[in-house]
Formats: structure tokens, sequence, C-alpha cells
């Protein structure tokens, strides 16, 4: 079975794993207070731009999700998001689970606009019934999103625009950010965008990491106490050197665009494909996740030698179906896709 149904189903990359080797015999310090994370808080200072970042390690991206957001929030103050973002519809509730609401937002290509936060301001601030409702105070965006699209640099300076312009902070979820730095459509880096939101982190897990993701905290309302939050939620690793050790090998010498760079350039080719075959796409990606809406019998014809992720029923004889390439992904493999792809009917 050869699985394009996500980009974490394996270990890390070789040159992580060589570091992690040679480092065996040492001891670190606990709790992210190491000299790996303090050599890859400075590499991502540096590469972001950001000389006085706060930079913190935590292990997955839904811990990371909801420790910022509940951070960064009082009780009544909500968070919102497109209405196909992580944080509403893949991770069990767990924002509300810490008492904040998701605001949810209608996207047809899991994007938000400055417009729509910007009624959202207005709304907020012209409320008949002040403190009877949720009051929004913060945007979640993912660069690239749940459906595989990029914020452009435009589209992200607007929409921090109007969130200074509101009072909201801006969150940019970073759970797949090599894969959207590494996309021939994308115009955002790592220096743009640390200086348009307050926090963001740089996602390790789907990455070429063991695990693991690196919160960025650029707006100094949410510095202070961070390290005790994190701890009050249970997302402080004892072997906190265990992450700085792979960001830092993913940063220092950008391994972390390089190795995403084939991935996306593979998800293309099996789009260009199935564009040719006649397939229609759900959205026009441009990064290693793509969804296309195929028939059951198209979809029987691949099973048993592809695995792909089913994502909803379109109509009673169509899927979306999301195929998704990453740093391990093999040509070898995408080009025998692409052979059975031509075969479909």
């Amino acid at each position: 079975m050869i699985k394009f149904d996500n980009d974490y189903s394996k270990s890390a990359h070789p040159v992580i794993l060589d570091v992690l080797t040679q480092d065996a015999k040492n001891s670190h310090t606990g709790y992210g207070l190491d000299t790996w994370c303090k050599r890859a808080t400075a590499e991502i200072r540096r590469a972001t731009g950001s000389p006085t970042a706060d930079v913190h390690y935590l292990v997955g991206g839904t811990q990371t999700n909801m420790t910022i957001i509940d951070i960064a929030l009082r009780s009544f103050e909500g968070v919102i998001a497109a209405d196909t973002g992580h944080i509403n519809v893949h991770e069990a509730g767990a924002i509300e689970y810490t008492g904040h609401k998701v605001i949810a937002l209608p996207s047809k290509d899991g994007k938000i606009t400055a417009a729509q936060v910007r009624e959202e301001g207005r709304l907020n601030e012209n409320n008949p019934t002040p403190g009877h409702v949720v009051e929004p105070k913060m945007v979640y965006i993912s660069q690239p999103n749940e459906l595989g699209m990029l914020y452009s640099r435009s589209e992200l300076e607007e929409i921090y625009s109007v969130c200074q312009d509101c009072g909201f902070y801006l969150f940019v979820d970073g759970a797949r950010l090599s894969y959207a730095l590494a996309s021939p459509a994308n115009d955002v880096n790592l220096e743009c965008l640390a200086h348009n939101c307050d926090v963001f982190y740089i996602g390790g897990t789907k990455c070429g990491a063991l695990m693991g993701e690196a919160i960025a905290i650029v707006n100094d309302e949410l510095k202070p106490h961070f390290f005790s939050y994190q701890k009050q939620h249970g997302a402080l690793l004892a072997k906190g050197w265990l992450l700085g050790l792979q960001f830092y090998t993913l940063i220092k010498d950008d391994l972390y665009t390089e190795i995403a760079s084939p991935a996306v350039k593979m998800a293309l080719q099996v789009k260009e494909a199935m564009l040719a075959r006649g397939v229609e796409v759900a959205v026009d990606s441009p990064t290693n996740q793509q969804f296309f809406i195929l028939s059951d019998e198209q979809i029987a014809a691949l099973n048993g030698k592809y695995l792909l992720s089913e994502i909803e029923n379109v109509d009673e004889n169509h899927k979306c179906m999301r195929l998704c390439t990453a740093w391990y992904t093999s040509q070898e493999d995408v080009d025998a896709l692409i052979r059975d792809i031509n075969n479909l009917y």
C-alpha cells in the first residue's frame, strides 16, 4: 500500500536522526532550558528577523493551538476562524474545552478575508447587548490552510492591519508551514510572516521532525509567564532538548524548506495528471495537499494500491478525496500513481 493519506507517517528526516544519534551520549538540562533550544531559538529569531521574539517548543499541533488561544484570551473572549479551519473541524472541540468559542466564518477555499474580519469587529463594536455575548479577540488562520491554500503577502498584511484596527490578535497556525514556503505560488517568507501577526508557529510534526512545533511570540502582550501557562496546559516537555535539536537542524541551513520542495512538486504533478484525465479538483491548491472529486468507480480502481483520505461525500456517486505528499514521498511512488491515473475511466 502506497500511502498518500497524510504527511506524518514516517519518523524523521535522516539528517535529524543522524544528529540525534551523534548526541545520544550527551545529557541536557530539562524543560527547554538546554543548549539545543537556545541554539534553535537563535536560528528562528535570525530566520524570522525577530530578535526579540519569544520562542517555545511544544509537541503537537492541537496542543499548540489550544495553549496559545487559551493563554491569549480571557474567559468571555472567542477566536475567529474559517468554518473549515482546523480548530473548528479537526480538534474535537479542544478550543471550546478550554472555554473559548470558535467564531466560524463561511469560506469556499478555507480562507477568510480582511473584510470579514472587519465586519466582525464592526458587529462587536456596535453590539446592542455588550457583556451578554462572546467577544472576538483573536483571528486564527493557517499557512497553508486546511485545504492547502495560501494567504498571499498582501492578504496577510491586510488581515493583520484590520486586526490591529479592531484590537484583535492574529495567530497563524504553521503546522504545514514548510510546504507553504516551498510552494511556487508563495510570496510570504518567515520574516514577512513574523512581521504580520502576533504569534505563529513553525510546524515540525508534518515537516520532517519526529514531532514538535516551535511557537514564535512577537507581540509583547502575549509573552509574560508563557512558560508557566505552558506547564499548566501539560505542554512543557521535560526532554525539551529533543525539540530544540530538531528545530535547530531544520532551520539553520533551511533544510525546512529544502525537504518540502520535492513534496510540493510531486503533488502538483499528480494534480496535473488528474486534470488531464478530466478529474475535477475541489480547490486549486498550490501545496502538498490536493483535493479531487472522484467517482466511486475511480476510487475503487485506486484502492488496494494507494491510500488517500476521504473528506466528504459530494453526491451519491462521488467523494472528495485528499492526496497528501510529504518530505519522504518518492518520485517512484508518484510516477506509479500517475500511470494508474492515466488508466482511470
